[in-house]
């Protein structure tokens, strides 16, 4: 109303006023709940909130479109978990190179730790152990392994793109690429905290231990280790081996074969699990009894899902050999983050994050799931809404029955396209 007079009255000017500030007040109401209804996120990144002016990384934002754009379900603060081989430092000798993932790059990856080595042909990483157990994939070419037990007995054998080994801890052994093009494969080791540059070594070993107690060990004079290496070789170049079973008969004089092989054909094994999306290899202490380490060797097709899951019992290290795609990890506490994936980089899933892995390039996606653990155990979302009582889940989710009714009784582990 306006303001009212002396003698009580209101005035024009009163009640100008007051339908002044009442237009105000509207027009104020009104451009709040445009800007609350207002988009804050369009599917061209157009509007003004979502433009970036200044200096950018257009390469490393192409690579991570999901970091750059999160997904509107990403939340809250969760720690990185993917680290590139591409960004490791890589140590080069004249037998090959190596370069490695531990926590010290990644730190969330406190179970274990990786490598990638490539050996030409001939190229040999010299006699060696150390105290984690070693697990390896044969990402390309062909190598020949040795290794020697506690009891004497000898390995000897060779591997192929796609095959595995595994050298348990404090067992002595040797990788030599072999012809025509030599070989690359990753290790993986059950110590986020190994460390491939110190390694015990035979080369390094023999250099500092005084050459009499050498050859009082030997029973052969002190000058007959004059000529080992002052430094450790590491990596070198050498001459291709000796035929295979010349080798493994030379090895096992005396004492015989190691029992159990360390090597395992995974190239010829048959798949675990195969939809129309992909495919699955689950390499575990069941099928390859010295494992220490448990692993799935996964393909997906374009398009194609490794399916919302868990692992109870261990943590995930992954290592991406081929294609593109994307993973959501939930660390509960309403916290999530999404982050991309190509040949080369590595993942890490800490103990019972959910998370599925979807192939978001035109090509196969091939990874590998690896675990501190010799069994291979997961928890599918779907496996466990089937097997709960479909009343007590829609009360939950509100999908309805017949949604809860056409979930598969058993795993599918890659969703079909």
């Amino acid at each position: 109303m306006g303001e009212p007079n002396q003698s009580g009255q209101i005035t024009r000017r009163g009640l100008l006023q007051t339908g002044s500030a009442a237009v105000t007040a509207a027009a104020a109401v009104a451009a709040v709940s445009a800007q609350e209804t207002a988009p804050v996120r369009s599917p061209d990144h157009h509007l003004p909130n979502e433009t970036e002016p200044g200096p950018k990384n257009a390469v490393l934002d192409a690579a991570n479109p999901d970091s750059v754009w999160p997904p509107e379900t990403d939340h809250g603060t969760v720690p990185p978990f993917k680290y590139s081989f591409g960004l490791s430092r890589k140590r080069i000798e004249n037998g090959g190179w190596t370069r490695q993932v531990t926590m010290r790059e990644l730190p969330i990856s406190k179970s274990i730790a990786g490598v990638e080595m490539r050996l030409t042909a001939g190229g040999v990483r010299e006699l060696h152990w150390h105290v984690e157990a070693e697990w390896a994939y044969m990402v390309y070419g062909n190598a020949r392994i040795t290794a020697v037990d506690a009891q004497g007995r000898s390995f000897v054998g060779d591997v192929s793109e796609g095959d595995l080994w595994l050298f348990p801890k404090g067992i002595p052994h040797s990788i030599q690429g072999l012809g025509p093009d030599g070989c690359r494969f990753l290790l993986a080791f059950d110590n986020g905290g190994f460390d491939e540059f110190h390694t015990f070594l035979i080369t390094d070993w023999l250099a500092h231990t005084p050459p009499e107690v050498l050859g009082k060990n030997f029973g052969v004079p002190a000058s007959t280790f004059s000529q080992v290496p002052k430094k450790e070789l590491f990596i070198f170049q050498a001459a291709l081996p000796e035929e295979l079973t010349a080798e493994q008969a030379h090895a096992a004089s005396g004492t015989g074969a190691v029992p159990q092989r360390f090597d395992f054909k995974a190239s010829q094994m048959q798949p675990t699990k195969v939809t129309r999306g992909g495919e699955v290899k689950i390499v575990d202490s069941k099928i390859f009894p010295v494992t220490p380490i448990s692993a799935a060797i996964v393909r997906l097709k374009p398009g194609g899902l490794r399916e919302l899951h868990w692992h109870p019992n261990a943590d995930e290290w992954q290592y991406y050999v081929s294609g593109k795609g994307r993973m959501t990890v939930f660390i509960a506490a309403s916290d999530a983050r999404t982050m991309d994936f190509e040949a080369g980089d590595v993942g890490y899933i800490p103990q019972s994050n959910p998370h599925y892995i979807e192939n978001t390039g035109d090509t196969d996606l091939v990874f590998l799931e690896i675990f501190k653990s010799p069994v291979y155990e997961d928890i599918s979302l779907a496996e466990w809404m089937a097997h709960t009582p479909k009343r007590l889940v829609d009360q939950h989710l509100h999908v309805g029955s017949a949604m809860l009714e056409g979930i598969p009784r058993q795993e599918a582990v890659i969703m079909p396209l």
